[in-house]
């Protein structure tokens, strides 16, 4: 059987690069990052005792990531930027595909940050997890509302991108 310590550290290296991802998304600075990500570990290490399996262990730690991202959010929300990478799968999928135009990505990639920095806070919240390539169940799970809710709000955000971003190619799955 595993020590606390032990089921931690487990819990952190499978789930780093999740933690790393929603830090990003929420945090305008790599201090402000450190500053939730440190953040997010220690409410997992003190909730770490309260958690009873009724989840996957990816989605407990991916609830508690988006809290803490919100809770600062709420904090900073006039700062608060959603920060997207042009080399993340989902991303290069919306974007239009002239590859050899890195003008026009980076243009486009500018032009979908800055409709997601319009969204409301939850609503970023689901589209960072649609970026991560979540299912809307795992979304629904993680947000707390119903599946159905998530999929009419991701249709509705996938929609209002669309109308104002007009002249790209915005496929998502």
């Amino acid at each position: 059987m595993e020590n606390k310590e032990e089921q931690f550290r487990k819990i952190i290296s499978g789930n780093k690069e999740k933690i790393v991802h929603i830090c990003r998304y929420y945090a305008p600075t790599p201090d402000d990052q450190m500053d939730i990500y440190q953040e997010i570990l220690m409410n997992i290490w003190r909730s770490l005792d309260s958690f009873r399996g009724k989840s996957e262990i990816s989605t407990w730690v991916y609830r508690i990531a988006i809290n803490i991202a919100l809770r600062y959010a709420g904090k900073n929300y006039n700062q608060m930027k959603m920060n997207v990478d042009i080399d993340s799968p989902e991303i290069r999928n919306t974007l239009t595909g002239e590859e050899d135009d890195t003008f026009v990505r980076e243009e486009q990639l500018q032009n979908l940050q800055t409709q997601l920095n319009q969204l409301s806070i939850i609503d970023k919240a689901i589209m960072g997890l649609v970026l991560d390539e979540l299912s809307t169940r795992e979304i629904a799970d993680i947000i707390g509302i119903t599946e159905p809710n998530v999929r009419v709000k991701i249709h509705r955000i996938k929609e209002t991108l669309r109308e104002t971003m007009k002249g790209g190619r915005y496929e998502y799955r």
